[in-house]
């Protein structure tokens, strides 16, 4: 059991490093100001011809290799078909060739993202993907003037990183354009 002389030695002990703590406040010089890193905006970088777009992180939900896909009759030429994805039915279209580009050719690079619309996913095919890219937030910037009119309805902005300019693409503005959504040729 702790004696009393041990109790008064605690309280002193306390008393010096309150001291202490005193002092330092007094004369230490203040941090520096601790800078949080700026969030990253994210999206999924792709390419369609020449052009690099990035689409939202929240707009894309899956990217695919090209699937085995079974024709869907009677629709537009820029309907590609429908692809079973794990037990889910998935329509896959060319986007090249619903923005009045000649349809897409198959390459080894070529993929398809999956995006969300109504309680349901379509896959849009592309010509590449680059994968997740961060872009520091104040890189993210409005439209710039003079997009291809064939994009400029789903470009919401641009980014610059390393000398290279992605056009921010809306996959949310695509899945609402009305147009996407008519299939039936």
């Amino acid at each position: 059991m702790p004696s009393r002389a041990d109790h008064g030695m605690a309280a002193s002990a306390f008393d010096a490093l309150l001291e202490l703590e005193r002092l330092g406040r007094e004369h230490g010089a203040d941090l520096p100001a601790r800078e949080e890193p700026g969030e990253d905006w994210v999206g999924v970088g792709f390419r369609l011809g020449g052009q690099r777009f990035v689409a939202p992180m929240a707009e894309v939900a899956e990217l695919l290799k090209y699937p085995d896909l079974a024709p869907i009759p009677r629709t537009k030429s820029w309907v590609r078909g429908m692809a079973n994805v794990r037990g889910t039915l998935l329509p896959v279209m060319d986007l090249n060739g619903y923005l009045g580009e000649h349809v897409s050719s198959l390459t080894r690079l070529s993929r398809v993202l999956v995006m969300p619309i109504e309680n349901a996913y379509t896959g849009v095919l592309v010509d590449e993907v680059f994968g997740m890219r961060h872009f520091p937030k104040e890189n993210v910037g409005a439209a710039p003037e003079g997009v291809e009119a064939r994009y400029a309805p789903y470009v919401t902005g641009q980014v610059e990183d390393q000398g290279e300019r992605w056009l921010v693409f809306s996959m949310r503005a695509l899945a609402e354009d009305p147009q996407f959504l008519m299939v039936a040729s």
